[in-house]
């Protein structure tokens, strides 16, 4: 079963170890230079993850290929990186088919672009419609 409040604290914590890197480095890198000092960061925070873990994609349980997850953190939570002026509905999107993708229930999508730190969770919509099948919850804030 997932633990929504593990989870918030994982989230929060990663999104607090972006806020520092975003306020120490402002904006105006590339995308890479923030998965480097954010993957110290997460580091110095105790937090296991894997980065640019390749995952592979399966379209009807065919494998067609692989895509590589910017971070896996905890082994619970998907995070994919931008360094853009601004998040766009596409950016979500893409982030929630990586979810899918890779069968994972949670993810953050963190920009760095802005002059803010823009971030998004995100969730994978087949495993939170089978958890509200199986629970009779309606939404991820109802498991705990």
């Amino acid at each position: 079963m997932i633990d929504k409040i593990e989870i918030d604290k994982l989230t929060h914590k990663i999104i607090g170890c972006a806020m520092k890197v975003h306020n120490t480095l402002g904006n105006g890198f590339q995308e890479v230079i923030y998965q480097r000092a954010l993957a110290i960061e997460m580091q110095k925070q105790g937090l296991s993850f894997v980065r640019e873990m390749e995952m592979p994609i399966f379209y009807e349980g065919i494998d067609i290929g692989t895509r590589r997850v910017d971070f896996f953190v905890e082994d619970k939570v998907m995070l994919e990186l931008k360094a853009l002026e601004k998040l766009e509905a596409v950016h979500k999107a893409q982030a929630i088919n990586y979810c899918e993708a890779y069968n994972i229930a949670d993810g953050l999508l963190i920009n760095f672009g802005g002059l803010s730190l823009e971030f998004n969770r995100v969730y994978n919509k087949k495993l939170v419609k089978r958890l509200n099948t199986i629970t009779g919850f309606k939404d991820l804030k109802d498991i705990k």
